[in-house]
């Protein structure tokens, strides 16, 4: 198996107009994505992002601090999981609630680099995901 990072960007507001019933249906689905992967051994990890942070750019001496939500689009969470190949992970991607919610879900589905070839060094990862 190897590792893979979805990020799933939205619209910042695109649950604003939602009824608090939908959000509790999204919740709901978003647990049961996530409790299928586990059984499934595919999921490491799954967080949601708040909304709110800065985006650092520069270098020494001359940094910047802005918002990170200039734009409308923002990843909203992250599932680090585990798949066969590229393929599996893009399955897998197509399952997220997000995309039941709305039309403005996009999922980046990113293979991880778990070591350096050159130097043969091993990136950490956490300890009960190994």
């Amino acid at each position: 198996m190897k590792e893979f990072m979805l990020l799933i960007r939205n619209e910042i507001d695109h649950q604003a107009a939602w009824s608090d019933e939908q959000h509790r249906r999204f919740l709901k689905q978003c647990e049961e994505y996530i409790d299928d992967l586990t059984r499934k051994g595919k999921l490491k990890l799954a967080q949601p992002l708040v909304r709110e942070g800065k985006l650092v750019s520069g270098s020494l001496g001359d940094w910047r601090e802005s918002a990170f939500n200039e734009s409308k689009e923002v990843i909203v969470g992250y599932y680090h999981i585990l798949a066969e190949d590229i393929n599996d992970a893009i399955a897998i991607a197509k399952g997220n609630p997000e995309f039941q919610f709305g039309k403005t879900a996009r999922v980046e589905v990113r293979p991880i680099k778990t070591s350096e070839d050159a130097t043969g060094f091993m990136y950490p990862t956490p300890k009960d995901s190994r």
